[in-house]
């Protein structure tokens, strides 16, 4: 099914400080991607922000979806974002669900996930992927703003939620 041409914008409005949070979060974390998941006006469907490295900004607003430059200028101001450490790519076994990690790594990522995806905002959702010694098995985390729900950590195609007080 041929959708047509991607359309190229230079400003999403009101999601520009999402796509310049996720920006940011990507590379001060060295996440390979970085994807939001926002609340729009009543009546709106959400609109997902997907921000991966050296790939164009992509918005999905449910009926339409454009594209950004990764590099270009945005005249936004991004919420306080979280400290984050960059660590080295982690060593997994998908098939025993293990990862091997400098004490604390972990949870450092999550907490710093969980803070985004708060900075972010009232019910919304924030996930980072980070590379892992696995290329098919990638470890993602999962956050909603508001707390509601226990972080995701994902392994691969495996999830696994986390007791709600953690990390």
């Amino acid at each position: 099914m041929d959708e047509g041409p991607i359309e190229l914008v230079a400003s999403v409005g009101e999601l520009d400080a999402v796509v310049v949070a996720l920006r940011e979060f990507l590379h001060r974390s060295g996440a390979v991607r970085a994807v939001a998941v926002v609340d729009r006006e009543p009546g709106e469907g959400p609109a997902v922000i997907d921000c991966a490295r050296l790939m164009p900004i992509e918005v999905d607003y449910g009926d339409r979806v454009v594209h950004l430059p990764h590099a270009i200028e945005l005249d936004a101001e991004p919420p306080a974002l979280p400290h984050v450490r960059q660590l080295a790519p982690f060593a997994v076994d998908a098939a025993k669900a293990e990862i091997a990690a400098p004490v604390g790594g972990v949870a450092h990522l999550a907490g710093a996930v969980r803070d985004l995806a708060a900075a972010l905002g009232g019910r919304n959702v924030a996930m980072a992927q980070f590379a892992t010694d696995d290329p098919d098995a990638p470890l993602a985390i999962t956050a909603r703003a508001d707390g509601s729900e226990p972080i995701v950590l994902a392994l691969g195609e495996e999830e696994f939620p986390m007791d709600p007080d953690w990390p």
